[in-house]
This record gives structure tokens, sequence and C-alpha cells, in this order.
């Protein structure tokens, strides 16, 4: 399953966006607002790309799953 994984670009992608959400949820929650922000757009940007990058990490998996049970039943 692991060969399926590696070769599928969803699973790299989907590491790349939960690494990068990471850093920036981190970044939000350490730094301050600057003055007159309304919003923490680091914590947003965050958590947008850590759903994508789930989503991406879910799929590959799951299509992992059904290549490896449909080359069990050849």
């Amino acid at each position: 399953m692991l060969d399926t994984l590696l070769d599928d670009l969803r699973f790299p992608i989907g590491l790349l966006f939960l690494i990068f959400s990471l850093i920036l949820v981190v970044t939000g929650l350490i730094l301050p607002l600057k003055p007159g922000a309304d919003t923490n757009l680091n914590l947003f940007a965050g958590g947008v790309m850590g759903v994508f990058g789930l989503f991406m990490l879910v799929t590959s998996i799951l299509a992992a799953r059904a290549s490896a049970s449909g080359s069990e039943q050849h």
C-alpha cells in the first residue's frame, strides 16, 4: 500500500499543505494581531490549507485501499 501512496500525487501534496498549514496556525497563535486588524489571516489561511491537505490525504489513502483490495480479488 505504501508504494501506491507514493505513486499518487495527492499524498505528497496533502503532506505539503498540512506542513504549511501547521506553520501558519502556529504563527497565528504566537504572533499578536496588527493594530486595526479584525481577523487573524494566518489562522484562517492555515485552517483552509489544513482542510485541503486533509482532503488530499484522505482521498489518496482511500484510493490506495481501493487499489489494494482490487488487486487482492484478482
